[in-house]
């Protein structure tokens, strides 16, 4: 079916101009990330691109929400790794048998997932602002077992493999929390069965 369509925007990592936002000294107060100088502190104040996709996550209530609780000095640091998409409704993200581990944080919109089985049968879910897509492949390094396509307008921000690894080398408590909020994700999905189809 979708297998067809044409992909999505690609997913890149951002170029040197995205310098880091926070370096040795840091020290958090009431979740606000600080810049210790010669002389002053300065507050560490969170991209204005990543905010939206930081309520949307705080917001979500859905059964597949991405339990991620981070400081906006955590959000600088991660926000260094993604980089943000968007697709207009019926514009597909990716195909089912692709192999790609990026995973894909939904800031806004709703994306419909289809699996096909051998049989031409097919399985449907939606996913919305504040969960994911990708966990299923990201942890099993196996091809995408689903088509995904926006449901409607959407933004999205990816993350590849290999900035997660950057990531872990230089920001270890983020990636740790990070990769426990996916993996929770993961294992909700897969405990409620209209939902497996949602693990891509």
């Amino acid at each position: 079916m979708s297998r067809n369509l044409p992909l999505g925007p690609a997913c890149e990592p951002f170029g040197n101009a995205d310098a880091e936002v926070v370096k040795n000294g840091l020290h958090t107060t009431a979740g606000r990330g600080y810049l210790v100088g010669m002389n002053a502190i300065s507050p560490v104040v969170l991209r204005p691109d990543i905010q939206a996709l930081a309520q949307s996550i705080r917001h979500c209530t859905a059964l597949d929400a991405l339990p991620l609780s981070l400081n906006d000095a955590q959000w600088s640091n991660l926000a260094q790794y993604l980089q943000p998409t968007s697709l207009s409704q019926g514009q597909s993200l990716f195909a089912q048998g692709i192999k790609s581990r990026s995973v894909y944080f939904v800031e806004s919109g709703s994306l419909a997932v289809h699996y096909e089985d051998s049989r031409s049968r097919v399985r449907f879910a939606m996913v919305g602002a504040g969960s994911l897509l990708g966990e299923g492949s990201f942890f099993s390094h196996l091809p995408r077992s689903a088509s995904v396509q926006a449901g409607s307008e959407c933004r999205l921000w990816c993350m590849t493999a290999l900035r997660f690894r950057e990531l872990s080398a230089r920001h270890p408590d983020v990636a740790l929390d990070l990769s426990l909020a996916m993996a929770a994700v993961l294992a909700r999905r897969m405990q409620n069965k209209p939902k497996r189809v949602a693990v891509t």
